[in-house]
């Protein structure tokens, strides 16, 4: 057993050393977020943005692992106000190159709670981050494309898996579709 672990421990050290390179970027972009579950309803989708890092590391010429650092403005839109929820999101997507400019990616994500507020058309904005849990959970699907060495697009999809809301029985989940630009130095 010990053989068999040390074994396994190399392989994956030897496939690591081996990456054939790692690359950094930054990207930002636009998202359609909304909430889904048996009490999201009369939540429509709100426009926000996304914006942040990531390391993509090539492990083969088909299959690179991009963790990722975003700061994610979600929620959705309701009659008579706004719903605003930020994250910072952690995706770490496996990414398959089908060509050497496309790529298909999927992973999970969690996401850490750092603002939420109700804006009403009229009125002051209403704190409700305690009425959320600061953790979220999801699960990404995406496309990417690289137009040059450097430079990228992606649309993604990130449905969430956990309830938002700090409550018994509550059910309202975090979905939202992402399209950014890339930039790899």
């Amino acid at each position: 057993m010990k053989k068999l672990v040390l074994t396994v421990a190399a392989v994956f050290a030897f496939g690591f050393a081996n990456a054939q390179e790692t690359k950094f970027g930054v990207k930002g972009g636009l998202n359609l977020a909304d909430w889904s579950g048996d009490d999201a309803d009369g939540i429509d989708s709100k426009i926000g943005f996304h914006i942040g890092g990531f390391a993509e590391i090539k492990v083969s010429d088909k299959f690179a692992v991009q963790p990722e650092l975003l700061y994610s403005a979600q929620g959705g839109k309701a009659d008579g106000g706004k719903v605003n929820v930020d994250y910072i999101n952690i995706p770490v997507m496996a990414k398959f190159y089908a060509t050497e400019q496309f790529s298909i990616e999927a992973g999970p994500q969690v996401g850490f709670l750092m603002s939420a507020k109700v804006k009403p058309d009229s009125g002051d904005d209403v704190d409700i981050k305690d009425q959320l849990k600061s953790t979220d959970f999801g699960v990404n699907v995406g496309l990417g494309y690289n137009f040059t060495e450097n430079v990228s697009a992606g649309l993604r999809y990130n449905l969430g898996l956990s309830n938002i809301v700090d409550a018994d029985g509550a059910d309202v989940k975090n979905n939202v579709f992402s399209l950014s630009v890339g930039y790899k130095f």
